[in-house]
């Protein structure tokens, strides 16, 4: 299966999106949504997966990332709310009225304040299912703190190999990925400076949502009021999502509902790459299993 690159024009900005296409008539769509610093191409593995199977799988870059447009005014822009209205307007303006929707750490809140509708009510009734790929209704604050220290100040490098380097490191409780992963994932999420020096591709200042928005990431009161199945990945080794929210999760909103599914992910910590046959197969079961009609 391959993709096509495509772009659109969401709540005023440019926003990049790839778009896996069964080989016949789809059996329904798949937002695959990234993490903060990441971008839609490390939903690559996922998107050939679900297509594969029947689904088309859309993947945006969030503004501030990859190939979308960067923010103008920062400080507006960069918090879920936003993000919840570029996701509204993806969806409205691509025809898409029904969706399941898996998401990478921010990606996963993002579908989470959908759900809710608490700042987008038409994305309730849009949303079919939420995975949480290593995301949770509350973060442990040390993890927020190493991921400010990094994604703040991204380095530069003379040499792509050099970036790559960096990215594997910063990047290993990611998990099991080959060489060729390595490389992709980092040609697909790189910018060259005016000085020739590379740089991970995103804005820098993504991360004043945590100063101006504090509490964005504390979304207990959008998890209790979410009315469909949920699939929680929770790196077994993940210093983000602690095993006691998770079992937290378990008791309240979907958890306390029965519209819960949890999986701990050996040998991954923040957050699994969705890259393995056994993660993918997880992902689609539960899509499948969690079918509404139209």
């Amino acid at each position: 299966m391959s993709f096509t690159s495509n772009y659109l024009g969401c709540a005023g900005r440019e926003i990049h999106y790839t778009d896996w296409q069964p080989a016949g008539p789809a059996r329904g769509t798949v937002i695959a949504w990234h993490g903060l610093a990441r971008t839609g191409r490390d939903m690559d593995e996922l998107a050939a997966h679900l297509s594969a199977r029947g689904w088309r799988v859309l993947c945006p870059d969030t503004v501030g990332r990859g190939l979308s447009q960067w923010a103008l005014n920062p400080k507006d822009e960069y918090c879920l709310a936003f993000y919840a209205r570029l996701a509204r307007e993806f969806l409205v303006q691509l025809g898409i009225e029904q969706c399941h929707w898996v998401g990478t750490s921010m990606g996963g809140a993002v579908g989470m304040v959908g759900a809710s509708g608490y700042f987008e009510p038409e994305l309730r009734r849009r949303i079919q299912s939420l995975v949480l790929n290593d995301n949770a209704p509350q973060l442990a604050a040390p993890a927020i703190e190493r991921i400010k220290a990094y994604a703040g100040q991204p380095p530069a490098f003379a040499r792509v190999t050099e970036l790559e380097s960096f990215l594997r490191a910063a990047y290993k409780p990611y998990g099991q990925l080959t060489d060729a992963q390595w490389r992709r994932l980092t040609e697909t999420s790189t910018r060259r400076l005016p000085n020739g020096d590379v740089t991970p591709h995103y804005d820098p200042a993504i991360v004043g949502q945590f100063v101006h928005y504090p509490d964005d990431y504390l979304l207990w009161h959008h998890y209790d009021a979410l009315q469909i199945p949920v699939l929680l990945l929770r790196g077994v080794e993940s210093d983000l999502v602690l095993r006691e929210t998770a079992d937290q999760m378990a008791t309240r909103g979907p958890g306390a509902r029965g519209l819960l599914q949890r999986i701990e992910v050996s040998g991954c910590g923040h957050a699994p790459a969705l890259n393995v046959p056994e993660q993918l197969q997880w992902v689609s079961d539960f899509i499948e299993h969690a079918m509404q009609p139209a």
